[in-house]
């Protein structure tokens, strides 16, 4: 008897498959980067880019432009640039990156709670 899952509704193999447009946002987000990026926005506050240099520790200048920039066109990060001297600019989640950080949360609380088992 084969059990039915939420997955094959959508994709019949259970995959996604090689094309799929699901495949590159799925490399997004779950990217080391992508995801402690994810996390520390999923506080809710608006962060700085030195918050987020700091809470992502290891990541670099490059890397961090790189996963905001393609969180951003996305549609799960928000750039929120003040016109102001010196520039003060802040990310944000949108409405998606919230309703995937509701989903990823739990994802990392479990990995949390887990890592020192494996």
């Amino acid at each position: 008897m084969e059990v039915s899952s939420p997955l094959r509704e959508f994709y019949p193999d259970g995959v996604f498959p090689e094309a799929c447009a699901s495949r590159t946002l799925l490399d997004h987000v779950m990217s080391k980067w992508g995801v402690l990026v994810l996390l520390a926005l999923s506080e809710g506050e608006p962060l700085r880019w030195s918050e987020l240099r700091r809470r992502a520790q290891g990541v670099s200048e490059k890397m961090l432009a790189q996963t905001l920039r393609t969180l951003a066109a996305d549609g799960i990060v928000e750039r929120h640039a003040h016109p102001v001297v010196p520039p003060h600019v802040e990310y944000s989640l949108t409405p998606a990156g919230e309703d995937l950080a509701g989903h990823l949360v739990p994802l990392m609380k479990w990995v949390a709670i887990h890592s020192g088992d494996m």
